[in-house]
C-alpha cells in the first residue's frame, strides 16, 4: 500500500478529473475464471432465449457481508430503497446516493439472517457502506470479499455463484434437487440441497428469463456445478463464457455502469481520502462520444437508471433532501435503442474501405472503456446518452441501452447514435484512429425482450415505469 488516496491522485491530476478517466488506459470490465466461450457466443446467447444457461458469477462480482445490531440501519441510512418490510429470506437491489442525489452505484442485497446481509456487485456501492461502517459509529462488523481480479488468491472466495437462467431453467433445478422447484416470488429465497450440498436460491431473472440464482460455501462449488451440467443435458442447456455474459442486459434492461459520482464536492471529501489510490474509482474509464470537461456532467440520478420507483421517502438517508428537491422532474428516461441495419453496417464497412474508418465494433459487446458514454441526438441536437452497445442474436440487432429526454423517449421515436470519440479518440489503449459517425436508431422498449417485458411486468427495477 501507498499510504496514498484517491484524493491524492485527484489532486495531481493536470487537466481535470473528466478527461483524465477518459484517458485512463483500463479497457472494459473483464469476466476472469471463465474462458471467452464455451462453445460459441451466438450459441450461448440463444440459449438463454431458447433453451437455457448456466452463468457461473464466481469470479467478477465483489461481496460484502454487513453483520450486526446496526446492519439495517445503516444499510436504511445508505440505500434510497425502502426498508419498512425486508424481511430475510429476501432481496433487493440495494441503491446509494450522494448527498446530491447522484447514484453511486448499485448491487444486490440479500437478507440472510436476522442481522446479516450479503451485498453484491460491483465495488463503489460496497466501498460506500465500508466508509460509512467504518466511520459512521455503527455497531456492524464488515467483510470484504474482493472479486478475483483483485485478490492475491483469485480462486478462493467465500461464495460460489451461478445462476440457472432461461425457459427450462425450472427442468434443470427439479432434476437437480430431484422433486419439484420451489415456488417462489421474484427477489425471494429458499434453500435446496443439490449433490447433497444444502445451497441457497434467489428468484431471479437476469436474461428475461425464469430462473435462479444459487449460492453456497466456496469448497462445495465444483460438486454443486458437476450436478448442475449433468441436469441440464437432457434440457440443452449451455454454459456462457465472458464474451456474452455482458451482453444479456441489452435484452433484459440493466445499465450496469453508473460512474460513481464521487469525484467532485466537499462533502465527498473525507470519502475520497479514505478510498486508497488504487482503488476502483481511481481507475474508472470513460470512453464514448459523450464529451464534457465536467465529470459531473457523467453522474446519473435513480430515475435515469430507471430506479425511480426506488425511492422512498419514508426514512431518512444520504441524498434524501437532493431526491426530494428532484422528484418532480424532468427525468430522463431508460430506453432501448435499436440500431439502424442500413447505417451500421455502412460504419462496419468503413473497416474495409481506405480512408479513416468508423470506430471498431467488438462482437458482441462493443464496450471498449469501464463506463461507456455515448451521444445520443434527437432532430439534430442532443437528447440523450447511450451507456450500453452490443449485438444480440437472440434479436439480431445491434442494441443500446440508453437515457433520453422524456420528450425524446416514446417507443418509435428516431434518434442517432454519434459512434466514436471526437478528433480520431483519446489516448485509451483500446481506442484507435477513426472517425465520428451518426448511425439512426429507433427509441424502443426496455427491457427490449418481449419476454423479459412480461416477466418484469410488476414494475420491477428493469421495467421503463420503474
Amino acid at each position: 500500500m501507498s499510504g496514498k488516496s484517491l484524493q491524492d491522485v485527484l489532486n495531481g491530476v493536470p487537466t481535470n478529473v473528466a478527461d483524465h478517466l477518459r484517458n485512463f488506459q483500463a479497457g472494459p470490465n473483464v469476466y476472469p475464471g471463465v474462458p471467452p466461450e464455451y462453445t460459441n457466443w451466438r450459441d450461448e446467447q440463444l440459449a438463454w432465449q431458447q433453451t437455457c444457461v448456466l452463468f457461473n458469477q464466481s469470479f467478477h462480482m465483489a461481496e460484502l457481508l454487513v453483520d450486526g445490531p446496526d446492519a439495517l440501519k445503516l444499510l436504511s441510512y445508505l440505500g434510497v430503497n425502502s426498508f419498512a418490510r425486508f424481511p430475510v429470506d429476501t432481496a433487493k437491489q440495494f441503491v446509494p446516493c450522494t448527498p446530491d442525489g447522484y447514484v453511486i452505484g448499485d448491487g444486490i442485497l440479500f437478507h440472510l439472517a436476522e442481522s446479516t446481509f450479503n451485498l453484491v456487485g460491483r465495488i463503489p456501492a460496497l466501498n460506500w457502506v465500508r466508509y460509512h461502517a467504518e466511520t459512521g459509529g455503527y455497531d456492524v462488523t464488515v467483510t470484504l470479499d474482493e472479486r478475483s481480479a483483485a485478490r492475491p488468491d483469485p480462486f478462493n472466495r467465500t461464495h460460489y455463484r451461478y445462476q440457472i437462467q432461461g425457459p427450462n431453467a425450472v427442468k434443470v433445478i427439479e432434476k437437480a434437487i430431484g422433486r419439484p422447484a420451489p415456488e417462489l416470488k421474484f427477489f425471494h429465497m429458499t434453500t435446496m440441497t443439490i449433490a447433497g450440498r444444502q445451497v441457497r436460491a434467489l428468484r431471479h431473472g437476469m436474461a428475461g428469463q425464469p430462473g435462479y440464482e444459487l449460492f453456497g460455501p466456496w469448497a462445495e462449488g465444483e460438486e454443486v456445478h458437476q450436478a448442475l451440467v449433468a441436469a441440464g443435458e437432457a434440457f440443452g442447456m449451455r454454459l456462457v463464457g465472458g464474451r456474452a455474459y455482458s451482453t444479456n442486459t441489452l435484452e433484459s434492461g440493466w445499465i450496469p455502469s453508473p460512474l460513481p459520482a464521487i469525484y467532485t464536492g466537499e462533502s465527498l471529501k473525507a470519502y475520497r481520502q479514505w478510498l486508497p489510490d488504487t482503488c476502483y474509482e481511481a481507475a474508472a474509464s470513460i470512453g464514448g462520444s459523450f464529451v464534457s470537461d465536467d465529470i459531473e456532467d457523467y453522474y446519473l440520478t435513480p430515475w435515469d437508471l430507471g430506479y425511480g420507483s426506488f425511492v422512498k421517502f419514508d426514512h431518512d438517508f444520504v441524498g434524501r433532501e437532493a431526491l426530494e428537491a428532484r422528484a418532480a422532474g424532468p427525468h430522463r428516461k431508460k430506453v432501448t435503442l435499436a440500431l439502424d441495419n442500413a447505417d451500421f453496417l455502412k460504419a462496419v464497412n468503413s473497416q474495409l474501405e481506405r480512408g479513416l474508418p468508423a470506430k471498431w465494433f467488438e462482437f458482441p459487446s462493443a464496450v471498449y472503456a469501464m463506463h461507456p458514454y455515448d451521444l445520443v441526438k434527437a432532430h439534430g441536437e442532443p437528447g440523450g446518452i447511450s451507456t450500453w452497445i452490443g449485438y444480440s442474436a437472440s434479436e439480431r440487432k445491434m442494441l443500446t441501452l440508453a437515457m433520453l429526454d422524456e420528450e425524446h423517449a416514446e417507443p418509435g421515436a428516431q434518434v442517432s447514435l454519434v459512434w466514436g470519440e471526437p478528433d480520431g479518440g483519446s489516448n485509451k489503449l483500446t481506442v484507435e484512429g477513426h472517425g465520428q459517425v451518426e448511425i439512426g436508431a429507433t427509441v424502443s422498449p426496455v427491457p427490449y425482450s418481449e419476454v423479459a417485458r412480461k416477466v418484469y411486468a410488476d414494475g420491477g427495477w428493469r421495467a421503463a415505469s420503474a
